[in-house]
């Protein structure tokens, strides 16, 4: 189960299809972040094999979404462009803190509740979504971003045990809820 202390409107579909281009190309810089975000961790946390593995198997798996978004783009003739981004990553980035092992395990939960949120959103867009073409697309990514939730929780007890885990995530998970409740008025698949 996703770890997600809320659920998006629907409506929210309705809200950001019109501007699907540009949340193409927002969601092509989600996948890259998420790649970066992977290899950031491998070069922190070197030492731990059993931790870095399954990290760089996730780098490549992000990867290769990107380049299936860039590909979706091309299709349609969409154009990758730098962009605003929505204010959720950051806000969910200034909550980890800064000493080991409590960083360490904020990252693995904030990666966690980005990846359980943009399942999230995957589904409502696969289920909603007029253009079905582009819905069949969100549709088939929906196991990974699930399976890289799932895989960050696990990576967490690489530093701390599972119940400190469980509190710690609730904590992240609650203040997730708060910032996706906050909206952002850019058509972003995190607003």
């Amino acid at each position: 189960m996703l770890s997600l202390r809320s659920t998006t409107d629907p409506a929210w579909v309705a809200r950001i299809e019109p501007d699907m281009a540009e949340v193409l190309v927002d969601h092509a810089h989600c996948e890259k972040k998420a790649a970066g975000t992977a290899m950031n961790m491998v070069f922190s946390y070197v030492e731990h094999p059993a931790f870095i593995q399954p990290l760089t198997e996730v780098v490549e798996e992000e990867l290769q979404h990107f380049r299936a978004v860039l590909g979706i783009m091309a299709s349609r003739d969409v154009k990758m462009t730098g962009q605003v981004q929505s204010s959720y990553g950051k806000r969910l980035g200034a909550l980890i803190r800064t000493r080991e092992p409590e960083k360490a395990l904020d990252r693995c939960c904030v990666a966690a509740l980005i990846e359980a949120r943009s399942c999230e959103r995957f589904i409502l867009l696969s289920e909603h979504l007029q253009d079905r073409e582009l819905g069949a697309f969100y549709g088939e990514l929906l196991e990974s971003e699930a399976r890289h939730h799932a895989l960050y929780l696990r990576l967490a007890e690489h530093f701390v045990p599972r119940e400190t885990m469980r509190s710690r995530l609730e904590e992240l998970a609650a203040a997730e809820a708060e910032i996706i409740a906050l909206g952002d008025p850019l058509p972003r698949l995190h607003s």
